[in-house]
């Protein structure tokens, strides 16, 4: 099979997302500081670690489709949905915020192109359902930082 036009644009959005994150994911590594240093600094590892290598599946399935993936830093700075990380040290608690809008932001190209990408070959949908639980689970896991316990038997909007 070859990818068309919209599933290689589809692909090469995701991609991208999936990048960024990897090099946002660093530069928050480097810089966070505060309460919890450790545990953050470690899962931020984590997520790099796993955007670095879901980019690697997205780009490899793109070659096998005859698609040419980019990753040049001009166009990821160029197509990204993430928005632009601080260049100064931050705290543990905004981090946490930080990547998590991030994940947030990755799942959701996920979920805009899925459909689409779907309909033109479901293969490579599967591959989207691996990388969409993995950034769905590592949002839910990090923004738990910075959640406090409801009280038993309260509902929301209450």
């Amino acid at each position: 099979m070859k990818a068309n036009k919209q599933l290689s644009d589809n692909l090469q959005a995701v991609l991208v997302d999936l990048i960024e994150l990897h090099i946002q994911g660093k530069q928050a590594h480097w810089n966070v500081v505060g309460t919890n240093f450790r545990d953050t600094h470690l899962i931020l590892d984590e997520i790099i670690d796993a955007a670095r290598e879901q980019s690697d599946v997205i780009a490899e399935r793109m070659r096998a489709l005859h698609a040419l993936p980019d990753g040049r830093s001009e166009t990821v700075t160029k197509t990204t949905t993430l928005p632009k990380f601080p260049d100064d040290q931050v705290d543990t608690t905004q981090v946490v915020d930080l990547i998590t809008e991030r994940l947030d932001a990755a799942a959701g190209t996920i979920r805009k192109v899925h459909d689409e990408v779907d309909e033109a070959d479901p293969t490579t949908a599967d591959l989207l359902h691996a990388t969409l639980e993995m950034l769905e689970q590592y949002a839910w896991m990090v923004s738990a930082e910075n959640m406090k316990p409801r009280k038993r038997g309260a509902t929301s909007g209450t």
